[in-house]
């Protein structure tokens, strides 16, 4: 398959614009940064005020205590962004997972947000960030959080099997990604996604 110039011009710009967002730290102090953390909690909590951007009410979401900032060390600003994505792009998906409201669960369940994080961080690691468009590795994030909640659920996991669980993950996504498949869309987890 021939690929004009413009075509290698345009992934390449695509790649360093994807590169870009990748190197963004979240920074708690940025206004544009705590406004998209309320927004999250606006998107994923409707009827439920945030009383500040450190609270307890953050635990609910599942992150590991009241300041969600500490989070994002592996994940950056970029995980927050994948999470909003998955919750305006696929509000039933996101909230079935968030409230856990699919399939048989565990006592002690993964830790949501947290969850959020670690699966933008192993998709950084895992691709060459090589996409057809822009949004292409936010909908990866969706498909591969959907996956991550399906194997979950599989193996009938509990918070201690949190690990386990991610790497079952990412075997299953790589076996996925290696398939000839050209588009997103046509992986077989996409189908795991609901709008």
């Amino acid at each position: 398959m021939m690929f004009s110039f413009t075509w290698v011009l345009y992934q390449e710009e695509c790649l360093q614009r994807l590169q870009s967002r990748i190197d963004v730290v979240y920074d708690g102090s940025i206004p544009e940064h705590q406004e998209a953390l309320r927004t999250l909690w606006n998107v994923a909590f409707p009827e439920e005020e945030l009383c500040d951007l450190i609270s307890e009410q953050w635990k609910e979401m599942g992150w590991q205590g009241k300041d969600p900032s500490t989070d994002f060390r592996g994940g950056g600003f970029i995980s927050l962004e994948n999470l909003l994505y998955f919750a305006t792009n696929f509000p039933k998906s996101f909230q079935d997972l968030l409230r856990k409201e699919e399939g048989d669960r565990s006592i002690w369940e993964y830790p949501f947000a947290v969850a959020g994080v670690n699966i933008t961080f192993m998709l950084i690691q895992m691709l060459d960030l090589e996409a057809e468009n822009e949004s292409a590795f936010d909908l990866l994030y969706c498909i591969t959080f959907k996956l991550m909640d399906k194997q979950w659920l599989a193996m009938r996991a509990s918070y201690m099997d949190f690990n386990t669980v991610m790497k079952s993950t990412r075997r299953q996504l790589e076996r996925e990604l290696l398939q000839d498949e050209i588009r997103l869309e046509d992986l077989p987890s996409y189908s795991l996604l609901s709008r």
